[in-house]
């Protein structure tokens, strides 16, 4: 075979090379001297040849993400205060800046009380004795991941990181600094631990959906599930004996308690924000936002709780109230007529409930309101949204993704805000946002689907 003239000059072992061979030489030869002229040695251009090596760690740590959360390095936060719903929040926004990181988030202390400015009097808790621990990591693996202190290697590899505060810290600044500690020598830290900020106040920079996943992992332990399932059952039976009082006679024959109901009796919840520091709260923030569609007195409240189209009654409507509110009687009265309000005292649980702490409390109060039939709220309250957004995800899982004008299975209704009939707004969580803004503070734009 004749060897081609730009190969003759080659030789391998004194022997001339074929075509192939001599062609697979040349390729070689020619990508090592383009090699040398577009990639400067790290000894002539020290500066850029570093910025190389960065953008080769960047991409390392997002294929870390792609293929799991780093078990050996974590993340530390400080201990979650306020509301339930608040800290729920808190924790998610924890457990996100945590997969930035690409690190498992290290257990957090929750926070049993309220919040109070003198942090010493807070009360903790422990997450695994509210939320299930194992749950959590098998409903999120791959996506966030929960150590426990006792998976250290060495306690003192920590790197304190102080998040910024103030007007000036902005959501950019805050941004720059989750990615500056991306790198090394952060890196090498086995802990990163984050001092001097609720995580509820952090900046977010995680969209809608990244929450509702967490979420969606937050299962609550057996004990509270439990105490949920007695209030729920207890409002069934309660509903049950008033449809049958209404629907059956003796003169037709039947004994009531012959007939068992075959599906579960529905029951409404309505979140019913009316105690005065929440009233004082909600003006002056229309007087600030120039909104008005932010307060409902608790006439407002009935009245469009009694103008819902296609509510079926008598049904029992569960009042998720403060308990200031549980000793006053006007919440029980002045009710359209086949609307039958109960709250915590009303159905006998009042001491049920106050053997727990204000978070297990509001945690039975969720999944109460959670399971209902029909839930009403309002859509400047946390409690209320993230409810929302929890039916929301349960709807979204049958396949629908809009309640505009049709019947679905688990409807939510915003009392605050005019809707349909003069009745409460139609309400699902807009699952496209890209933060957590209205959620967590609140907002009057709302929607009946999913991706407005």
């Amino acid at each position: 075979m004749d060897v081609p003239p730009y190969c003759k000059h080659f030789k391998v072992h004194g022997c001339h090379l074929n075509s192939f061979a001599c062609k697979c030489v040349v390729l070689a030869f020619i990508a090592l001297i383009l090699r040398a002229v577009l990639l400067p040695t790290f000894h002539s251009f020290g500066g850029a040849e570093q910025s190389k090596l960065v953008f080769i760690s960047n991409l390392s740590l997002s294929l870390g993400h792609k293929f799991g959360i780093r078990k050996d390095k974590f993340l530390e936060v400080p201990q979650i205060v306020w509301g339930l719903n608040n800290q729920k929040i808190a924790f998610a926004r924890a457990c996100l800046t945590a997969k930035f990181l690409n690190r498992t988030l290290l257990m957090p202390s929750l926070s049993a009380s309220l919040f109070y400015k003198e942090v010493e009097l807070l009360e903790p808790i422990s997450f695994d004795k509210v939320f299930q621990f194992k749950k959590f990591n098998s409903l999120c693996n791959g996506f966030v991941q929960l150590g426990e202190f006792s998976d250290l290697r060495n306690q003192t590899g920590a790197f304190e990181l102080q998040k910024g505060s103030g007007r000036r810290w902005t959501p950019e600044r805050d941004l720059d600094q989750l990615k500056q500690h991306n790198e090394d020598p952060y890196n090498e830290f086995d802990v990163i631990r984050i001092i001097g900020k609720n995580p509820f106040l952090w900046h977010d920079h995680w969209p809608v959906k990244d929450y509702a996943k967490v979420f969606e992992c937050l299962v609550l332990v057996d004990e509270i599930m439990n105490e949920a399932d007695k209030v729920v059952s207890r409002i069934r039976d309660i509903g049950a004996t008033q449809v049958r009082s209404q629907n059956e006679s003796p003169q037709n024959g039947i004994n009531p308690a012959e007939k068992p109901f075959l599906q579960p009796v529905p029951y409404v919840a309505v979140h019913m924000r009316i105690e005065i520091d929440w009233m004082i709260h909600c003006k002056k923030l229309e007087q600030r936002s120039n909104i008005t569609q932010i307060c409902s007195s608790k006439e407002e409240i009935m009245e469009r709780m009694g103008n819902i189209a296609g509510l079926k009654t008598p049904v029992v409507v569960y009042l998720a109230v403060a308990d200031s509110l549980l000793h006053d009687p006007s919440i029980l009265s002045g009710w359209k007529e086949g609307l039958i309000p109960y709250e915590k005292k009303k159905l006998g649980l009042e001491g049920t409930y106050k053997k727990f702490p204000y978070l297990i409390q509001s945690a039975i109060d969720y999944e109460v309101c959670l399971r209902a039939d029909v839930f009403v709220g309002n859509s400047f309250s946390t409690f209320s949204n993230l409810i929302v957004l929890d039916r929301t995800q349960k709807l979204i899982r049958m396949g629908v993704t809009s309640s505009c004008g049709v019947d679905v299975r688990w409807p939510s209704y915003a009392y605050n805000i005019l809707g349909e009939a003069k009745g409460p707004q139609r309400w699902m969580t807009n699952m496209s946002g890209s933060s957590l803004q209205a959620i967590s503070y609140g907002s009057n734009d709302i929607s009946c689907c999913v991706d407005p």
